[in-house]
């Protein structure tokens, strides 16, 4: 009888409607088409389940039949079936291309896997193309439903849905068995994010087992496209001292870079193990990017003369040869942990804004009616930053369109809500009201979408901080932003002007400060200048704040922000003359301005900043 049921749930699910599920550990009552069963005891365990299958089955079959089988008989009988026993896993069953099978430990389900793939590759090498056998391998640690000798549920689908993710001759892996051998395998790793899968209704966090052994006997496979997420690998530093004892310090800046940029939400990044296979080797950037399926390179060296190290980078598209950055970092070899956070800091700092804006280029080069919700917002930030009306509006608009696509993009509502940011700094609002809810909505969603998403949280942080007056809740999301991605340059922008917001002109110029060392010709860096002002200003320090307002203002003449401290700044050193002629421009660029507004327009929590600030644009000549 229940095996009836079992073929009945199969069926459904074949056919597109819901498999029936076995779902308490004593069933009690199970119907289908008025057959009942009672009271019937459900076995489950715990267990890593390992699904396989022949790549290309069916063109085999077709092209040699015989031939195809007896490679097949040969290859349980001499690889699989003797590996599969020394690792204790246990033959569930066998279909004409595919095996299922079911280990104790997850760990041996892993490596008899590796070894397997690792011997299949072997003997490929001596087997036309045409003819080769190559498995693709899924692996899953989950709760299965055990009927006699066989095996189903959750625990078995996620295995199959894995397996049909992987490439010929490899392996991917749900997150949970990642979590259970990172640290005991010596295996690299792709993280390929959350899947939606077939039948399956949470996604499956997945990634991909990069064996480099195996990986250097192959033919490289076509380049992989990880779900168009911009992908790059860090490849291990020269050491070009002459001392084999600098060997750590050559490793260690390339790991502290794998990890910094592993923060970067948008960036899928090879682990260190698959990129250090390259190790010592003379590598073809082209041939690397094809292996490791990745579009960027970052490569370096180390030189270290007495006690003096310079240390050098370079970033290269794999798929053009172009070199998009390329720089160098001298300094002493006193505090090495000290130099090595600088240099990973500016490094990373640097990199990513060349990275995101060589995926823009590479996403407006796509037709329209391809784009997908990353494409959309690559190219809304495109529009984003050229900080016009019309492209502010156009940039949300195609924010808009990212988020139609993928309803929970976390960076998407961030950015959208910073275009509500923008229309605020520059009084473009026009629905003020309306467009105050929109940007908290927005700046909402992102918050809860992203969790572990820096851009998302510093963007929907600073709109709840500056558009919403939400300042508190706003201020721990630009933290909690920067604790993810300490070297997030516009991050450390919103958190100087929040703290300043709040009073703490100190750490103000200090976030600040550090924005603009780790990128000194940032675009942005008008607005870090603008925010070092205010600092300054609340500070009481006024021809401090009137340096940065001028600074700020020689990058970008109409930044109201800035226009509004040097005047007021102005005001209370006593320089009237000045202070009245940069009004005049302030109410050039936004006559609507008063001083009844300026509690909307800053949302500074101290009534005496307030006051500061109320009294020195009222000195300036700004209308009541």
């Amino acid at each position: 009888m229940f095996e009836l049921v079992r073929r009945a749930s199969r069926h459904n699910e074949a056919n597109g409607r819901r498999p029936i599920a076995l779902t308490t550990h004593r069933q009690r009552v199970l119907s289908f088409k008025g057959l009942v069963v009672a009271d019937q005891k459900v076995e489950r365990r715990l267990a890593a389940v390992v699904a396989a299958d022949v790549f290309r089955y069916s063109r085999l079959m077709e092209a040699d039949e015989t031939g195809t089988l007896a490679q097949l008989k040969a290859l349980r009988r001499e690889i699989i079936d003797p590996k599969i026993a020394e690792y204790r896993g246990r033959i569930v069953k066998t279909t004409g291309d595919g095996i299922l099978l079911e280990y104790y430990s997850v760990t041996d389900a892993v490596q008899c896997s590796v070894d397997i793939q690792e011997a299949m590759a072997q003997r490929n090498v001596s087997v036309p193309e045409d003819r080769r056998i190559q498995f693709r391998v899924g692996i899953n640690l989950g709760e299965i439903i055990i009927e006699g000798d066989d095996i189903y549920g959750t625990g078995v689908n996620v295995a199959a849905r894995l397996e049909a993710m992987a490439e010929p001759g490899s392996i991917c892996i749900s997150g949970n068995v990642y979590d259970q051998i990172r640290s005991i395998l010596s295996l690299g790793y792709v993280d390929l994010g959350e899947q939606t899968v077939k039948n399956i209704s949470a996604p499956v966090r997945s990634f991909a087992v990069r064996m480099g052994e195996m990986e250097a006997r192959t033919p490289p496979a076509a380049p992989v496209e990880w779900h168009n997420k911009a992908t790059i690998a860090v490849l291990p530093f020269d050491n070009l001292s002459g001392d084999p004892g600098q060997e750590y310090f050559a490793d260690g800046m390339a790991e502290d870079i794998i990890t910094a940029l592993s923060h970067i939400r948008w960036l899928a990044v090879i682990a260190r193990n698959s990129s250090f296979a390259y190790k010592g080797k003379n590598v073809d950037v082209k041939q690397v990017g094809n292996e490791l399926g990745v579009r960027y390179l970052l490569e370096g060296s180390v030189r270290k003369a007495g006690n003096r190290v310079r240390i050098t980078g370079q970033l290269i598209d794999t798929s053009t040869m172009a070199h998009l950055w390329a720089d160098r970092f001298d300094g002493d070899f006193d505090d090495i942990f000290e130099l090595q956070d600088r240099v990973t800091g500016n490094v990373v700092a640097t990199v990513a804004p060349k990275l995101e804006h060589a995926e823009i280029e590479r996403a407006k080069r796509k037709q329209t009616e391809n784009l997908d919700a990353y494409d959309y917002f690559l190219r809304g930030m495109a529009s984003l930053q050229k900080w016009t009306k019309e492209s502010s509006n156009e940039a949300l608009q195609l924010f808009y369109r990212a988020i139609e696509r993928d309803q929970e993009y976390a960076s998407a509502y961030g950015m959208a809500a910073w275009c509500f940011v923008w229309r605020k700094v520059n009084g473009w609002m026009v629905d003020r009201q309306n467009e105050i809810e929109e940007a908290t909505r927005l700046a909402r969603r992102a918050v809860d979408l992203g969790e572990d998403d820096a851009v998302a949280l510093a963007a929907g942080g600073y709109a709840l901080v500056f558009v919403g007056h939400e300042i508190e809740d706003g201020s721990a999301y630009i933290d909690r932003a920067l604790a993810l991605n300490p070297n997030l340059v516009w991050a450390l922008h919103s958190s100087g002007w929040t703290n300043a917001f709040l009073g703490q002109s100190d750490l103000a110029i200090k976030r600040l400060t550090h924005a603009i060392q780790l990128s000194p010709l940032d675009p942005l860096n008008f607005r870090a200048e603008g925010g070092m002002a205010l600092a300054h200003f609340l500070a009481g320090r006024y021809d401090d704040a009137c340096l940065w307002a001028e600074k700020s203002l020689r990058k970008r003449p109409k930044y109201l922000a800035s226009i509004r401290e040097l005047a007021a700044a102005h005001a209370l050193a006593g320089r009237l003359t000045e202070a009245q002629q940069t009004m005049e421009h302030l109410r050039s660029v936004n006559p609507e301005l008063r001083i009844s507004t300026v509690k909307d327009w800053v949302p500074l929590r101290r009534a005496e900043d307030l006051a500061r600030l109320q009294e020195g644009l009222r000195k300036a000549g700004l209308p009541e």
